[in-house]
């Protein structure tokens, strides 16, 4: 990898790959909620990325468009912010995600994941 490629992003598909994640680290911002863990192998160079949203935020229609919002920051700001070797869970919240502008939603993102990274272990 040269520094100017963007990182591959891969997505979580298996639960437990989520409840993993949820035990880690987190950051809830206006638009969404961000939790993040570190794998254990460390040749690992990909970033997972997975993505949620509960019935709160609205029906199937709703929930897939504000997944699709999610999905799209993601693809900005992950492959500058995130971390090879790092899973992380994007939450969208009921009435935020979908309502937010597009830039306050990368906003908070890239905030949140660098709240994220700037903690440390406890």
């Amino acid at each position: 990898m040269t520094a100017g490629e963007a990182l591959p992003l891969r997505s979580l598909k298996v639960r437990s790959d989520f409840l993993a994640t949820a035990k880690g680290k987190y950051v809830r911002s206006n638009a969404l909620v961000v939790q993040a863990r570190q794998r254990l192998t460390a040749l690992d160079y990909e970033i997972r990325v997975g993505f949620t949203c509960s019935k709160k935020v609205g029906n199937a229609v709703a929930r897939n468009r504000a997944k699709r919002r999610l999905r799209e920051a993601a693809r900005l700001c992950l492959s500058q912010h995130g971390r090879p070797g790092w899973d992380y869970v994007l939450i969208g919240l009921a009435q935020k995600t979908k309502q937010v502008s597009f830039d306050a939603l990368l906003s908070d993102l890239s905030n949140s994941i660098e709240k994220i990274h700037a903690e440390r272990s406890k």
